[in-house]
């Protein structure tokens, strides 16, 4: 499986140039659940903290400032701990 990679504070020419501001947002209040994604997620959190567990991986903690991608396969938990704000692309 291919890890979750992270880059924190990426700088604000790769944000642009990656056009985040234009991409959806999607918010979630702080809560527990089970995810599967069907498809590769990059998303960058502008506000939030959230722990992922990979299933069969180590824990990780993502927030703001964070440009994250997840591998498309991954089945996870999040729990998040403070409620996330976030940009995301999926595919």
């Amino acid at each position: 499986m291919t890890p979750i990679e992270i880059v924190n504070n990426p700088d604000t020419q790769r944000l642009d140039e990656m056009h985040i501001a234009s991409w959806p947002i999607w918010t979630k209040e702080t809560s527990e659940f089970p995810w599967f994604y069907d498809e590769q997620e990059t998303c960058y959190f502008l506000e939030g903290e959230v722990v992922v567990i990979p299933e069969g991986g180590e824990p990780v903690t993502l927030g703001k400032g964070d440009l994250v991608t997840f591998p498309r396969g991954m089945a996870c938990t999040w729990k998040i701990n403070k409620a996330v704000k976030k940009h995301f692309r999926m595919g």
